[in-house]
């Protein structure tokens, strides 16, 4: 199949090479000409815009970091909208906002043009690996004919609902992750305020019913107090914020993201912006008078 691939971030580059190993041609457009190489090297083909891109593609994937930074891909100068094909299809990957998901959705509908929102879950390792979660929103069809595509990026992967209903799964993992982190945070802390091995706690923790993925992962990055991101403070950020303007449309109580949502605001105050989202440990630490 013919795929057009726009955003080489940190994200992007793996997804891209791991559909070109799967047999795709791809058509690969990033912001800064040099972000393309490692592609081209691979043999993958670069474009000099979305529309370019779009125009010689089938599918045509999207992976960048915010809504406004989508909606200039799709429908700013030289945006997907015109280059891409009735007929064809947008698949959106980034985690943006619900709301503005089926707005794209409807305008590119006017077009002939279907759009699936599919955001990811798995940081960096799973998108070189292949192994992402896929959330996704769209019609039944349309996701019929672009799992294969999904299948050579990611395991999991589940139509959710119609345009927006992925976005809205997306936006349930980033409220489960970020609340998770901060309770381990917050555990790991207390243990270690009453004189007992964090790191022992985490280990008889982790063989019991409040075992996790996060408490393995994260909490290994708080014992060390070593945050090299796999997912940046200012993305999980970027996320918390959709969730709460979300629930701000729709009357909706969570406290638990909201706090996690100033903790993380209270990282990008002191300059953090860029470690992995798991720093929040130092937040809760300086809260406790246990800053390391």
């Amino acid at each position: 199949m013919n795929i057009a691939f726009i955003g080489m971030g940190i994200m992007g580059k793996p997804m891209a090479l791991n559909l070109h190993k799967a047999g795709h041609t791809v058509f690969v457009c990033g912001r800064r000409p040099e972000s393309m190489v490692p592609l081209t090297d691979a043999g993958c083909t670069a474009a000099a815009s979305p529309a370019e891109a779009a125009s010689r593609a089938e599918v045509t994937i999207v992976m960048v970091s915010d809504t406004p930074d989508v909606e200039q891909v799709l429908f700013g100068e030289g945006g997907v909208i015109h280059g891409a094909r009735a007929g064809s299809v947008v698949v959106d990957m980034s985690t943006i906002s619900p709301t503005a998901t089926k707005t794209f959705a409807d305008r590119l509908g006017t077009q002939g043009i279907d759009m699936l929102d599919a955001p990811v879950s798995g940081g960096d390792v799973g998108a070189i690996n292949a192994t992402l979660s896929i959330m996704v929103g769209g019609k039944p069809e349309v996701f019929e004919r672009v799992k294969p595509v999904f299948e050579a990026m990611g395991k999991n992967i589940v139509l959710v609902g119609g345009n927006g209903a992925g976005q809205v799964a997306k936006a349930c993992n980033q409220i489960v992750v970020a609340v998770t982190i901060e309770a381990v945070a917050e555990a790991l802390t207390f243990a270690r305020k009453n004189g007992v091995d964090p790191a022992k706690v985490r280990d008889a923790l982790m063989g019991g019913f409040a075992g996790s993925r996060i408490l393995e992962v994260h909490g290994k990055r708080m014992l060390d107090n070593e945050y090299k991101p796999g997912f940046k403070t200012r993305l999980h950020q970027k996320d918390l914020n959709i969730v709460m303007q979300t629930a701000r449309e729709l009357g909706l109580s969570l406290p638990g993201a909201a706090l996690v949502m100033q903790h993380l605001n209270a990282l990008m105050g002191t300059g953090d912006a860029e470690l992995d989202s798991a720093a929040v440990m130092k937040i809760v630490e300086r809260a406790s008078g246990m800053a390391r």
